[in-house]
């Protein structure tokens, strides 16, 4: 009988033993919980991640090269095609009236045909939307919204018949933080008879709205040379205000092919005006867009550019 005793465990101990395993369960599920909040993402649930951050503008800028050096230099343009990287552009509408209000649905799919629902941040939208027409007329940048499933829609009026090429620009934000930013491209489809127009010619200077705005600056293929916009009002030089969190943004279409480059400044204005960094992957003409805003609205400057 003492042997039996003995060799039983002593109650204080098994309660002893009964609570340390209790915290120690209670810390590894808790520890795995708050993995879960942090890195995962709700099923049908969009998750932004925090604001992408960009380098400053010592190099070119730009977003929608198909490959680029660390600092941002594009070897060549973006938008050529509707996959890259591992993800595809998916329109869920490819056609539209003339001149008549419409709405451009699309999804941003994986690999597995799965719809991507977590973008960065960068410039203070989640996604940009450049679409014109292939003649390079009817520019127009637009910022849709994302549905929990991962569908983006945004209003979309097309003036005229023809084919357009819609670029979506996007950060990608994996689980485990990695970002990837990709420039993918898709026609739209206009019916009815087609006129394009002719590029106009190469200008260092134009007129929108009530304002003048000249470059300066030589653009070199595959070279990255400083571009600097000046943009005049009635009385002077326009008092720019940032839109999209910087002086102007500017997209550079290549014509026949329609590669895409969109760049982005130095973050403070240079003797009062816009400066960008631009790498143009080869010779042709292209055409620029230059986006700035005054007084809250949003104007858009448009050049031709040869490069030799």
């Amino acid at each position: 009988m003492p042997d039996q005793v003995s060799a039983a465990p002593d109650r204080s101990t098994l309660r002893l033993a009964l609570v340390v395993g209790g915290l120690v369960l209670a810390v590894l599920l808790g520890f795995g919980l708050g993995r879960m909040n942090t890195t995962g993402t709700a099923t049908g649930s969009p998750s932004l991640a925090a604001d992408h951050t960009d380098p400053p503008g010592i190099g070119p800028h730009n977003h929608g090269s198909a490959t680029s050096t660390d600092q941002g230099a594009a070897t060549e343009p973006g938008g050529l095609a509707v996959s890259s990287a591992g993800f595809t552009l998916a329109p869920l509408t490819t056609e539209f009236p003339a001149g008549r209000p419409g709405q451009l649905r699309f999804q941003v799919r994986d690999v597995q045909r799965r719809p991507v629902t977590r973008f960065a941040v960068v410039h203070d939208k989640p996604m940009h939307l450049i679409v014109v027409r292939r003649d390079l007329t009817g520019y127009q940048h637009l910022h849709p919204t994302m549905a929990a499933d991962g569908t983006w829609s945004v209003p979309l009026t097309l003036a005229q018949p023809g084919v357009w090429r819609a670029y979506a620009d996007f950060t990608v934000v994996a689980d485990n933080g990695a970002q990837t930013a990709v420039t993918l491209g898709a026609d739209l489809v206009v019916p009815g008879d087609y006129q394009p127009r002719p590029l106009p010619g190469p200008a260092p200077s134009t007129t929108v709205d009530q304002f003048t705005v000249g470059y300066q600056g030589t653009p070199q293929a595959g070279a990255t040379v400083p571009l600097t916009f000046r943009v005049d009002g009635a009385g002077g030089a326009a008092p720019l205000e940032r839109y999209l969190g910087a002086y102007g943004h500017l997209v550079a279409l290549r014509e026949g092919d329609l590669g895409y480059l969109h760049v982005h400044p130095e973050p403070e204005l240079v003797d009062g005006q816009i400066k960008f960094w631009l790498t143009t992957p080869g010779p042709g003409r292209y055409r620029l867009y230059l986006d700035f805003q005054v007084g809250t609205e949003v104007h858009t400057a448009e050049f031709t550019l040869t490069v030799p």
